[in-house]
């Protein structure tokens, strides 16, 4: 049975390739986006994402993740693993993604749990989104902190990281998850979902 286009719409799959890096000056870096050529695409806006698994988190233990995104009005189903062949991180961070677009998170989620999924991580942040016409930049101010995202081509990702001023050795190519299990045993925190109010709850514990 067909599914109606206005379910589920633009379907999409292929290899993303990103890097992060820590901002610490988002003026600053808004101003190098624009003077390298950026046009905003997406204006400031918040982001929630629900990452489902197993209980026993099967899908964590091959390195794929299964969200529901709602950003800027939108709600997208993304479905990400590692490549087929070749290496999931080098300088770079690679993944295959599935990713569509769909009109009711809120029922989706319901499926996934009466299958027996679970909600196993939340994480949310503020979202600004800029591109052009070759990739995108992304600057996320999380709980934990700001970052940048660069995807696209990975000549592209060097060549636009250097004109931003930022060196290889600042890549990072951990997804916020394993950023969040970083940040948290550094602290001592004992929140579970990368979410401001659980981020300023459960504070640092030493």
């Amino acid at each position: 049975m067909a599914v109606p286009p206005a379910v589920y719409s633009l379907l999409t799959m292929s290899v993303e390739t990103e890097i992060k890096f820590r901002v610490e000056d988002l003026a600053g870096l808004t101003r190098r986006l624009e003077a390298a050529g950026f046009r905003l695409r997406t204006p400031r806006s918040f982001e929630s994402n629900v990452l489902y698994d197993t209980p026993d988190r099967q899908m964590r233990a091959r390195t794929e993740i299964l969200r529901i995104r709602a950003y800027a009005g939108r709600c997208l189903l993304t479905h990400k693993r590692l490549p087929d062949i070749g290496p999931g991180e080098d300088t770079h961070k690679h993944r295959v993604e599935t990713e569509t677009l769909i009109s009711d998170g809120e029922a989706l989620a319901a499926v996934f749990l009466s299958i027996g999924l679970v909600a196993a991580f939340h994480y949310e942040k503020w979202r600004t989104e800029w591109e052009d016409g070759e990739g995108h930049c992304v600057v996320d101010e999380t709980p934990i902190g700001n970052f940048a995202e660069l995807e696209g081509p990975a000549e592209w990702i060097d060549r636009t990281a250097q004109s931003l001023c930022v060196g290889q050795e600042q890549y990072i190519t951990l997804s916020y998850g394993r950023l969040f299990e970083q940040w948290r045993e550094q602290r001592g925190s004992s929140a579970q979902d990368l979410t401001f109010a659980a981020v300023s709850e459960c504070g640092v514990q030493r």
